[in-house]
């Protein structure tokens, strides 16, 4: 009814635009009733489940439309899942119906579906009447059920109603839609961020705007996109910000408002974001599916340069956010408690399970609104004095890895139903900085790619582990419980029976660049990118390497369609010889200019008040008896074997270029000694090391204090200008600051490659 409202008002006014495509308001109604007629006389009606098959793509929406003009509830369903967990879905939602079109539904087992195929009946839906429908659905009955993953190995369907849509999306205190804006598509099917932007701009006269899936996994498209659709409001997973905030920090500057979430928020990430040229309007969204997509959220304008992490903010209008402890009271400001939420954003429960529903959602005690109920999250925040809320963590095995909500349980439940595997244990770690990977643990010496194809029959690719580690049995606490400290860490890399080499130029700097993204030791030619915990966003990152290292411009889908690295670089080789002279060393005699990503690094130094924004602070503890000389000289060899760590930025004649000191220049190392001082002043040191400026003019532009706590017990503090250096460089200084300290401190000289 909200959408026929803007029919009838702005009827001409563009609604969708997809692929070039557009449908105004009119269009889309007329299309999307066509459809819902045909549904009707299929029986769908309030309450009746239609699963909904299809790519993003405008027919996705007009079917959701339509499924919801005839009064029914869509499941949305994404085709990239396996057919096992889609015929499971179906099966759990007692689907009636299923919308799909061309082949998608071919390899279901979907018997009590009948299924409406787009295609086979075009001319018998274009010959149905234009007008709506009347549906009979009321604010009560249910608009969608979203999946999640489950604990017990099965998925459970979220049972979201046409109230809880209007209360994310009307008149909210978050944001607000109106006609002229453009809001863009760019959510899967199944991630309920697709019902903030399909209703939050179909129901109050904005123009949906889809974002194809190549497009929003490249930077440089994505920037040309957002500034050529005129895109105002943008919502994006903090995976996806994080990797953007890194290839094109200014990238969101023409929004109005960008909008991220889905786990926590690296601090560092968003304050490159807000140097860089930050929209109108950035908001840290926190939520889980079961209030609506979110229930709280904060404007972000400034991060401290020591924050660690983005608050959530404040409950939107319409929840409201308790933390409280195990005997449901409230905790105090400052003190960490569970967070349940109330309000008109909790869903009616899970699709038959009622004694899950009754679990997590319990009547809430701190209103007088009859029949209010709040919900149970898991999740561990806290108050602070200012009034808003920190988010802390997890009080239960539940993880989001790149913004995808998973259940450890779920991917147990499936490695243990294989015959070969007697017991598994899946967690996430975090031995590669910033890379949640899960990892699963298996009692049974089934072979790895075994199992990985058992799970991919069953599960979508983002809960396959990216490591699998054999154990002859698991090992457990004095009590019983599984030790997670004793879980070994995976080796991730090509395994020594299956390593073969790389044999070209080309697949040996594919290999490093590998090496260096997915963070594992050894590449082989033979190797799978995915196979070794690869996924589309490292894969935008490889993109981006080889075109820094090769200077070659590789699609992102010749990662997915060439994954063996043999392969790739059979292609990288063909489009070299191709395209690109070969590359010559510039001569140090003449002048040398900044490239782009420099120049703008020194433009916005040239503004000030920039304070650690573009600093890359490390910080090392060196424990045992510490060689003083051999570190120094460590140092010095670092700085001597690569010139951008001597290269400082003069301006000559208003233009900046880069000098290059001699390599005798030596590295700047101070020490200090807080030996017997407060852990508090040790921090204090610390945040000064990492805020303190540089002179991108003089330089350094690299430099480290070395801070005795005890005679064996030392913290280093290193520091470059990112102007100099970048996330991926942190790991060959941390390689060859090992080498060559382990060398001096031996007595020889170290020769590295």
């Amino acid at each position: 009814e909200l959408f026929e409202a803007q029919v009838r008002e702005r009827p001409g006014a563009v609604a969708l635009v997809w692929g070039g495509a557009e449908l105004t308001y009119q269009e889309l109604a007329a299309r999307a009733n066509r459809l819902a007629h045909h549904l009707v006389r299929r029986g769908v009606g309030p309450e009746t489940r239609v699963g909904v098959l299809l790519e993003r793509s405008a027919e996705l929406i007009v079917a959701l439309l339509a499924v919801l003009k005839a009064g029914g509830c869509y499941v949305p369903l994404d085709p990239a899942y396996p057919p096992e967990r889609l015929a499971l879905m179906l099966a759990d939602a007692g689907a009636s119906v299923l919308v799909a079109r061309g082949g998608l539904a071919s390899d279901l087992e979907a018997p009590h579906a009948a299924v409406v195929d787009l295609d086979v009946l075009a001319d018998a839906l274009a010959a149905e009447p234009d007008d709506p429908p009347r549906s009979g659905a009321s604010p009560e009955n249910l608009a969608y059920i979203v999946y999640t993953s489950g604990s017990t190995g099965k998925p459970k369907g979220v049972m979201v109603a046409h109230r809880h849509v209007v209360q994310l999306v009307c008149e909210t205190d978050y944001v607000r839609f109106a006609p002229g804006d453009r809001v863009a598509q760019a959510s899967n099917a199944s991630f309920d961020a697709l019902t903030f932007e399909a209703w939050g701009a179909l129901l109050n006269g904005a123009t949906l705007v889809g974002i194809g899936r190549d497009v929003l996994l490249s930077p440089r498209a994505l920037r040309e996109f957002l500034r050529g659709n005129g895109i105002t409001t943008l919502y994006q997973t903090t995976a996806l910000l994080n990797q953007l905030s890194r290839e094109q920090p200014d990238i969101f500057a023409p929004l109005r408002e960008v909008l991220f979430g889905g786990q926590a928020a690296d601090a560092e990430s968003v304050r490159r974001v807000l140097a860089s040229g930050k929209p109108k309007r950035l908001l840290h969204m926190y939520g889980p599916t079961e209030t609506t997509a979110w229930c709280s959220w904060e404007a972000v304008e400034h991060l401290d340069e020591d924050a660690l992490t983005v608050s959530v903010g404040r409950p939107t209008g319409n929840q409201r956010i308790y933390l409280l402890d195990s005997a449901l009271q409230p905790v105090p400001i400052g003190v960490p408690g569970e967070a349940w939420v109330g309000g008109d954003g909790v869903v009616r429960g899970y699709l038959d399970r009622p004694a899950l529903t009754a679990e997590r959602f319990v009547p809430d005690p701190f209103t007088a609104e009859p029949g209010a109920r709040m919900y149970r999250t898991g999740d561990r925040l806290r108050w602070t004095a200012d009034g808003v809320l920190e988010f802390l963590g997890r009080l239960d095995a539940q993880v989001k890895i790149r913004g995808f909500r998973i259940e450890p349980g779920e991917v147990e439940s499936v490695l243990s139903a294989h015959a070969g595997v007697r017991e598994a244990r899946v967690i996430v770690r975090g031995d590669a900085p910033g890379e949640a990977r899960l990892v699963a643990y298996v009692v049974g010496g089934v072979d790895a790619e075994e199992l990985r194809e058992h799970l991919r029959r069953s599960l979508p690719e983002y809960m396959v582990p990216a490591a699998f580690v054999g154990l002859e049995r698991l090992p457990v606490t004095p009590n019983g419980k599984l030790d997670v400290k004793a879980l070994p860490a995976p080796e991730l890399g090509s395994a020594e029976e299956r390593y073969v080499a790389p044999r070209t130029p080309v697949e040996e700097v594919l290999a490093g660049i590998w090496s260096e993204v997915l963070r594992i030791e050894r590449v082989g030619r033979r190797d799978n990118f995915f196979e070794l915990g690869g996924h589309s966003l490292l894969a935008v990152q490889v993109i981006s390497r080889v075109r820094q290292v090769l200077a070659v411009e590789a699609e992102l889908g010749q990662v997915f369609t060439r994954p063996v690295l043999q392969d790739f670089a059979r292609g990288l080789e063909t489009a070299a010889r191709a395209e690109l002279p070969p590359i010559q060393p510039a001569s140090r005699g003449d002048r040398l200019p900044l490239s782009f990503a420099q120049q703008r690094l020194w433009f916005l130094e040239q503004l000030g008040n920039l304070g650690g924004t573009y600093h890359v602070p490390t910080r090392l503890r060196l424990r045992g008896a510490l060689d003083r000389a051999a570190l120094r000289r460590a140092l010095d060899g670092i700085v001597a074997r690569h010139e951008a760590l001597r290269t400082t930025f003069a301006e000559v004649d208003g233009t900046p270029e880069q000098r290059i000191a001699p390599a005798e220049v030596g590295f700047h190392l101070v020490e200090h000694d807080l030996a017997g001082r407060p852990d508090a002043e040790l921090q204090r040191v610390m945040a000064e090391e990492a805020r303190a400026p540089f002179d991108l003019r003089r330089g350094p532009l690299v430099r480290g204090r070395l801070i005795r706590l005890a005679d064996d017990d030392h913290v280093l503090l290193l520091t470059m200008h990112h102007i100099v250096s970048d996330g991926w460089s942190m790991g060959v200084l941390f390689d060859e600051l090992s080498a060559l300290y382990a060398a001096h401190r031996e007595g020889r000289d170290a020769q590295l490659a």
